[in-house]
């Protein structure tokens, strides 16, 4: 098990490779259809109200019921990561195949993605304070700012490499 702490460097990422199980710390973002195109939006006007280098994003909703990663392949979500990862997002967590596309994208971005089981209860009992931070009235899709322990997840491309 490699062990990350938010922010990611590019150098945390160097040696790490396809199949390869990760736990992350720190503060970490959820997102998922409603925001993350919304949040790509606020990235164009710099308004962005946190640094986005180094952040990690959770493809998930978050709910009294706990988070569990939603499909990344969804034409919302997946449209999003190249110009996230553009912008200094390091680390995808979602579920699903990405595209090829997607995949040389994250590698020109020095970026990876991880899959994680959709187990709300192991996930969420990582999840030690959350907050609110952008687009309230989506509800549970709004994002949020967790502060987590030791998410696992296993990459699943990194190097134009695939699971």
């Amino acid at each position: 098990m490699i062990h990350l702490t938010t922010p990611i460097t590019d150098d945390d990422l160097k040696d790490i490779n396809v199949g390869d199980q990760i736990s992350i710390s720190g503060t970490i973002y959820t997102g998922r259809d409603a925001a993350l195109p919304q949040l790509v939006e606020l990235v164009k006007k710099d308004e962005v109200p946190f640094d986005l280098n180094g952040t990690v994003i959770m493809h998930t909703a978050f709910s009294e019921a706990g988070i569990a990663p939603t499909t990344s392949n969804k034409e919302e979500i997946e449209s999003t990561i190249p110009f996230l990862s553009e912008h200094g997002v390091k680390i995808h967590i979602g579920k699903g195949m990405l595209s090829d596309e997607t995949a040389d994208c994250l590698n020109a971005s020095n970026s990876i993605f991880a899959i994680t089981p959709p187990v709300a209860a192991l996930l969420t009992n990582k999840v030690s304070e959350k907050k609110c931070i952008l687009f309230e009235n989506e509800g549970i899709e709004a994002m949020f700012e967790l502060k987590v322990e030791d998410i696992p997840a296993i990459v699943a491309i990194h190097n134009c490499e695939k699971i």
